[in-house]
């Protein structure tokens, strides 16, 4: 079946950098186009950043913009985040997902969007 298993997060002080690492498995990950998303205590899940399936196109959060980069690596069926000049409002779990399509070049930034989700990564960032 279908694994996406993240991995990276942990507690950083303000200013610092973390990389996390999506590892899927069970599907043909060329044919998937990818997403970060976070969710903070009380809140809901919003977008971080996304991956179309080719890695040509990117899109971001303007929270998050210019301080996280996604980035994938198909031959390892990995999705990376990137993540520095990390601020305290920035502390969330970070799930990964996945979104079959025939598209390329496509971003998808809704999470109803997408197929399969991993069980998350905490990450911490303290003033």
């Amino acid at each position: 079946q279908v694994q996406l298993v993240e991995s990276g997060g942990g507690l950083v002080q303000a200013g610092g950098a973390l990389r996390l690492s999506c590892a899927a498995s069970g599907l043909t990950f060329m044919r998937y186009a990818m997403g970060w998303f976070r969710q903070s205590s009380g809140k809901t899940r919003e977008f971080v950043a996304a991956i179309s399936r080719n890695g040509s196109a990117t899109g971001s959060a303007d929270s998050v913009k210019g301080r996280f980069t996604i980035s994938r690596h198909n031959a390892e069926n990995t999705i990376y985040l990137q993540m520095n000049s990390l601020k305290p409002e920035d502390t969330a779990v970070y799930y990964c997902a996945a979104k079959f399509t025939g598209y390329s070049r496509q971003l998808y930034s809704n999470d109803t969007a997408y197929d399969f989700w991993g069980h998350g990564t905490q990450v911490t960032v303290s003033s």
